[in-house]
C-alpha cells in the first residue's frame, strides 16, 4: 500500500478524520490506478460513496474490460439511489467475465428491493446454474427466500452453505443464525435453538442473541432466555426490544425483583415502548397490585389505543373487579378512536347489563356474537339480556342455539318450555 495512504488511514483510525481525509483527497489526484482503487474502496467503507464513484468511473474508462470495476460502480450507484444506472452497469458485464456471478447477485438485490421478486429469483437461479457449488450464491438464494417469507425453501440452501463451510471469512452474515431464523419462523423452535447455539459460538451478534433468547422463550426455556438476553443487554443496552422479554423470562422464573429492575431500566431508555408497560402491568398483577397494573395498562392505551392486548387485559381486570362504569367508559373511548373489536363488545354488553341498560346490552351482545357465535357463556349472557330487554324472540333463538351445544342443560330446556307455552 502507498505509504502516504497508509499514514492517512492511520489518522482516520485514530479519530483524526478531517486531517486524514484531506490527505486522502490530495493523494487521489496524483495516485496510480491501484492506489485510486484502494482509495475508492476506503471511501465506500466510510460511507463516502459520492467520493468513491468518480474514482471508480475514471478507472472504468481506463479498464473497460474489468467487470469488477463495473460491479463496484453499480454498488455505488445503488447506494446513491441511482438504481437504473446500477442495473444498466451490471448488464454490461459479460457472462464470461469473472464478475458476472457477482453482477447477478447485485441485480437480484436491486430487483428484490424494487419488489420485482420473480426477476430477482431468476437472476439468482441463473448464477446458481453457472456455479452450482458457489457458497455465496447458495447463501444468496437462502437469504432471498428468507426475506420473501418462503422459509421452508430457504432452509436447504443455508444447510448446504453450512455443510460446505466455505463462505469467505469476511462474509457479513452468519448462515447458522439465518437458518435458525427460518426454523423459528416455521415454528420449529428446537431446531432453531440448535442453530442459534452454533451461530452464537461463532459470533455473538445482537440480532443473533435476541433471536436465541426469543426462541428459548417460545419453548419455555427461561434459563436460556435470561442468559442470552442478559448477555445482549450487557453488550448492547440500546437494543431496547430485549427488555420486556428479559423481564418476562425473569418473571416466569419468579425472579420478581430482577424483572422489576429490568423493566425500570428499559423504560428509562425507551419511554414509549408499549411492551415495557404491558409487561410491567403483568408483573404488578402477579404481585397482587391490581391498581398499579391497571395504571400501566392505561399508559399503554394512552400511547397506542390500537394495542389490543392491553385493552383485553384491562377489560378482564375491570370485569373481575366489577368495574362496569369503567368498562363502558373505556370501550366508548376506543370507539371514538375508531377502534372496534367484537371482544370489546362482549365486555361492554356485560357492563351495560349490570347497569340495567338492557336494550344497549342486548345490542352489544349481538355485535359480540358476530365473532363468537358458538361461545356458550356468551350465548347464555346474551339470551338473558335479550329476554330482560323484552326481545323475546331473540332470547328464545339464543337459548335454542345454546341447548343445541349443551343438550344436557335441563334448566335451559325447562326455560324454553315456559317461554313457548
Amino acid at each position: 500500500m502507498n505509504e502516504q495512504l497508509r499514514d492517512a488511514i492511520q489518522l482516520i483510525e485514530n479519530g483524526q478524520h478531517e486531517e486524514g481525509l484531506q490527505k486522502v483527497e490530495k493523494l487521489s489526484g496524483t495516485a496510480d490506478d491501484e492506489t485510486k482503487r484502494t482509495i475508492a474502496e476506503l471511501y465506500y467503507e466510510l460511507g463516502l460513496v459520492d467520493r468513491a464513484l468518480p474514482l471508480v468511473e475514471e478507472l472504468m474508462f481506463n479498464y473497460p474490460d474489468n467487470g469488477e470495476l463495473f460491479a463496484f460502480a453499480a454498488e455505488c450507484y445503488s447506494e446513491l439511489g441511482r438504481e437504473d444506472e446500477a442495473v444498466e452497469m451490471l448488464n454490461e458485464i459479460d457472462e464470461s467475465d469473472p464478475a458476472f456471478i457477482q453482477s447477478q447477485l447485485l441485480l437480484a438485490d436491486i430487483y428484490q428491493n424494487q419488489g420485482l421478486e420473480e426477476v430477482a429469483e431468476q437472476k439468482l437461479l441463473q448464477a446458481e446454474k453457472l456455479a452450482p457449488e458457489e457458497p455465496v450464491i447458495q447463501f444468496g438464494l437462502g437469504e432471498f427466500y428468507l426475506n420473501r417469507g418462503d422459509y421452508h425453501h430457504s432452509i436447504p440452501y443455508f444447510k448446504k452453505v453450512i455443510h460446505q463451510n466455505k463462505l469467505p471469512e469476511d462474509h457479513p452474515l452468519n448462515p447458522a443464525i439465518r437458518i435458525a431464523e427460518a426454523y423459528g419462523a416455521t415454528g420449529q423452535f428446537e431446531e432453531a435453538l440448535e442453530y442459534y447455539e452454533k451461530g452464537i459460538q461463532k459470533e455473538e451478534s445482537s440480532d443473533g442473541l435476541f433471536g436465541y433468547g426469543y426462541t428459548a422463550l417460545q419453548v419455555d426455556d427461561y434459563e436460556t432466555a435470561v442468559k442470552q438476553f442478559t448477555k445482549l443487554k450487557e453488550t448492547d443496552p440500546d437494543y431496547t426490544t430485549l427488555f420486556p422479554y428479559l423481564a418476562k423470562a425473569l418473571r416466569s422464573l419468579n425472579r420478581m425483583e430482577e424483572s422489576l429492575e429490568v423493566l425500570k431500566e428499559g423504560i428509562s431508555r425507551d419511554e414509549y415502548n408499549e411492551e415495557l408497560y404491558l409487561e410491567m402491568a403483568r408483573l404488578q398483577f402477579a404481585a397482587g397490585n391490581g391498581e398499579e397494573g391497571r395504571n400501566y395498562l392505561e399508559k399503554v392505551i394512552a400511547i397506542n389505543p390500537s394495542n389490543v392486548s392491553a385493552v383485553k387485559e384491562l377489560l378482564l381486570y375491570f370485569r373481575e373487579e366489577e368495574m362496569y362504569d369503567e368498562t363502558i367508559e373505556l370501550v366508548s373511548f376506543l370507539h371514538e378512536y375508531g377502534e372496534y373489536d367484537p371482544f370489546f363488545e362482549r365486555y361492554r354488553g356485560k357492563a351495560l347489563y349490570e347497569n340495567d341498560r338492557l336494550e344497549e346490552a342486548a345490542e352489544a351482545y349481538e355485535n359480540a356474537l358476530e365473532a363468537f357465535e358458538e361461545d356458550e357463556a356468551l350465548l347464555e349472557e346474551a339470551a338473558y339480556a335479550n329476554l330482560e330487554a323484552g326481545r323475546k324472540d331473540s332470547g328464545i333463538s339464543l337459548l335454542k342455539k345454546l341447548l343445541s351445544l349443551q343438550p344436557d342443560r335441563l334448566d335451559i330446556e325447562e326455560r324454553l318450555a315456559n317461554l313457548t307455552e
